[in-house]
């Protein structure tokens, strides 16, 4: 298993940042552009064990597949999310989203993303896997949570 974690600073609000993950699919496509649709299947009373049906577009092909939350804290001043999904039968993929209050007005975000190869050859590749995709997220989601706050 493969794992990567980048945090920053964002000039905003904690509730203002949350907003892109934990509501509606269009705040979300504002940090991850490639997810096309998200429907909800299964809703638990503490959202943990919710799954969503996501369709996540790369390039011309659409894939479908199934996202669990596997934790979840909304309090005032930390929030966390953590959902798991199997992306082509080929990896079992985490992401962690951290956002602690540091003020009204700033918010520490950490991310944190895990991936687990499926089938033995790919194991190969994840060596030479680098966290360009983790950088470039917590920056899209800083620019757009500071633009739009």
């Amino acid at each position: 298993m493969k794992q990567w974690t980048k945090e920053v600073e964002i000039d905003a609000p904690n509730e203002k940042v949350w907003k892109y993950f934990d509501g509606s699919l269009e705040n979300m496509q504002k940090i991850m552009p490639q997810v096309v649709a998200n429907t909800s299947k299964k809703i638990t009373e503490d959202k943990v064990g919710s799954v969503f049906v996501q369709k996540h577009r790369g390039g011309k092909r659409v894939m479908e597949y199934e996202v669990e939350t596997l934790e979840y804290v909304d309090i005032a001043d930390e929030k966390k999310m953590k959902v798991g999904f199997t992306l082509a039968n080929m990896f079992d993929i985490t992401a962690r989203y951290e956002l602690i209050r540091l003020n009204d007005k700033k918010t520490s975000f950490k991310y944190t993303a895990t991936n687990l190869p499926l089938k033995w050859f790919l194991k190969l590749i994840l060596l030479f896997a680098s966290d360009k995709v983790v950088v470039e997220f917590v920056q899209r989601v800083k620019r757009v949570a500071e633009s739009e706050n």
